[in-house]
């Protein structure tokens, strides 16, 4: 008994504590309630039940402040609100027959404006078409916005239509990734995407909009199941669950927020740095430019950069989207032998050039030599450096504002005119020899050096031509001359396959007076030919040549002599992409040995100006051009 009384004693005396424990568990409890179910913001910002508007207004409000003039999509029904948004807010919406088109579209738009280049896709298979472009967009260091569909939230992981893990699969594909979870959460987001797409190493941002926060809130309550009356305890528990759900997503969802753009962070040059490099220029006696596409990004623009570097009078050798920069014939361009030009230069300026496959891994810098590297990301800055090369000084800024400033710090230095001139008339000699084959007559299929040759004449001063393809692709990037800058379109360092079709659409919109070409060879012409539909429909023709020489040659020139064999690399020799393209809505001409080519291209080029697109059918023969040009 004693022990009993013990026990209720030692009870009543802590019943005080196990009371306040359990007060203290019930408040604790309480508050994690109501934080966890954003009740206090809900009924401090209630939502507006009766109202019509939706999601997708904000996101166009927002694409309109910051000055955004085009989607490019393939419409779905999770992004519908946005696109018709978008078309009230007098943005344009242009709608592809392949999501990796609206993606190489907006990469294409965004190259030529200086801007943000916008895609919206619908969820699951809408976003995984898109993930070869982005991929494109991140290693050509382009800032577009992804937009996509996605299950609504509540839904996500109970087998909702095309739902999977989307921000999964864009995290190492973009600078920037989030889902928007509430209607008041879509201007932040969205101007924060943009800023990041924008600042330090442009690239590809990815906004996931869940369907709830897109429709009007009647439709999404509807579509939810939530009730304004149930009838027992787990019903009225649900239905509470699914109307709080609800509010939350429309909690505060038209109070006025700050849609202007956030300002891009772009690193900037040093004063020392750019002292530093101009001292050792100016001790160089045959120093080089290598100007790759980073050069001209925003905030110089492509006229003050070639002003820039005609009055630095350095030879120079562009790549990427700098070919163009110094217009069809400066005397400082290098075309052809760049090579031999780095074995003799005794300074090397990598102005956006990185030391990948492209420049051997570094191996083909002079050892001797002194190197500067300007670039914003800091990983291509360096690259290689710890095995073939090492940076004399290393900029991580923007390559644009240093050579400005670097032609401001140089303005009395005077380039050696022995060196330049031996630059030129290598350039000479081998111009020379390319004329020679250009001479050569096909039989009965064309000579790709002649086609390219005549096209070269065809072409307009304000001309934009879209590389997509290998072999003859190769061949034309020493034939055909970019008129001036930002006129070259190519897919960059990834090498991608198909961006004709959307690269084209794209330039023709931010380029609207402009002739756009595409070469296409005949296996890469298959990725997007059927976007010929959507530009005529949309009244946006291209000129195109495809290349046709039934073969995949570019991997042919170096699996048969190695292999014997070309297995894959064949194509049918009895193709019709001059009728494919009439199917779709075009004017196709077929070109082979006995076509007069001047005439065929002045067709071609009249059709377009009645707004037809025309693509031109070369039955192409096999040239020793390119023997030799496939690197490992």
């Amino acid at each position: 008994m004693n022990i009993i009384a013990d026990i209720a004693n030692t009870i009543i005396f802590y019943l005080p504590v196990f009371s306040l424990i359990i007060s203290g568990c019930i408040l604790f409890g309480l508050i994690f309630f109501l934080l966890k179910f954003n009740v206090f913001y809900i009924r401090l910002h209630k939502p507006e039940f009766e109202s019509k508007r939706f999601g997708g207004e904000i996101v166009a409000d927002v694409l309109r402040k910051h000055d955004v003039k085009f989607i490019f999509t393939l419409v779905g029904g999770h992004i519908s609100p946005i696109l018709v948004a978008a078309e009230r807010n007098s943005i344009r919406v242009v709608d592809t027959r392949h999501e990796a088109s609206a993606v190489f579209a907006a990469d294409a738009v965004a190259r030529l404006t200086g801007g943000i280049g916008v895609a919206a896709v619908t969820a699951g298979p809408g976003l995984t078409n898109t993930i070869t472009a982005i991929k494109n967009c991140q290693m050509a260091e382009t800032p577009v916005l992804l937009m996509g569909g996605a299950a609504a939230s509540i839904l996500k992981g109970r087998g909702a239509l095309q739902d999977i893990d989307q921000i999964g699969l864009f995290k190492s594909l973009c600078k920037f990734s989030a889902t928007v979870d509430t209607v008041r959460d879509i201007a932040p987001i969205l101007r924060t995407a943009i800023q990041i797409a924008q600042s330090g190493t442009p690239g590809p941002v990815f906004v996931e909009f869940p369907i709830d926060v897109l429709y009007p809130y009647h439709l999404v309550k509807k579509e939810v199941g939530a009730k304004n009356e149930s009838k027992g305890l787990m019903s009225k528990i649900v239905n509470w669950y699914l109307g709080n759900y609800v509010d939350n997503i429309f909690a505060g969802a038209w109070e006025q927020r700050d849609l202007a753009p956030l300002e891009p962070v772009i690193p900037l040059p040093s004063e020392n740095q750019v002292q530093r490099s101009a001292e050792v220029i100016s001790r160089a006696k045959r120093p080089l430019l290598l100007i790759g596409s980073q050069a001209l990004l925003p905030p110089v623009s492509a006229t003050e950069l070639r002003k820039a570097v005609e009055s630095l009078g350095i030879p120079s050798y562009l790549g990427g989207m700098a070919r163009g920069l110094l217009g069809r014939n400066s005397p400082i361009q290098g075309r052809h032998e760049r090579r031999s030009a780095l074995k003799e230069a005794d300074c090397v300026i990598l102005l956006g050039s990185v030391c990948d496959f492209r420049l051997s891994y570094g191996r083909v810098l002079p050892k001797r030599a002194s190197i500067i590297a300007v670039n914003r990301n800091a990983s291509q800055l360096y690259k290689n450096s710890d095995m073939f090369w090492k940076p004399t000084i290393a900029v991580q800024a923007d390559v644009g504002t240093f050579v400005k400033e670097l032609a401001s710090a140089l303005k009395d230095n005077i380039v050696d005119p022995t060196w330049v001139d031996t630059i030129r008339k290598r350039d000479e000699t081998r111009e020379a020899e390319i004329a020679k084959m250009v001479a050569v007559q096909g039989e009965t299929r064309l000579n790709p050096l002649k086609v390219l040759s005549e096209l070269e004449k065809q072409i307009p001063d304000d001309a934009i031509i879209v590389a997509d393809g290998g072999d003859f692709v190769g061949s034309a990037a020493y034939i055909l001359r970019p008129r001036g800058p930002l006129s070259w379109l190519d897919p960059g360092a990834f090498g991608t396959l198909g961006v004709g079709g959307g690269f084209a659409l794209g330039a023709k919109l931010a380029r609207p007076d402009s002739e756009v070409w595409i070469i296409w060879g005949d296996g890469s012409s298959g990725y997007s030919l059927a976007e010929v539909e959507a530009m005529n429909r949309q009244n946006l023709p291209c000129l195109a040549v495809i290349g046709n020489d039934a073969s995949w040659k570019q991997i042919a020139r170096e699996q048969v002599p190695l292999f014997n064999t070309d297995v894959a690399c064949s194509l049918s020799d009895e193709c019709r992409y001059d009728k494919v393209a009439e199917g779709y809505g075009g004017k196709g001409f077929l070109a082979d040995g006995k076509s007069n080519l001047e005439e065929v291209f002045k067709e071609a080029r009249s059709m377009y100006t009645k707004e037809k697109c025309a693509i031109i059918n070369a039955l192409i023969e096999e040239t020793k051009f390119r023997e030799g040009s496939i690197s490992v």
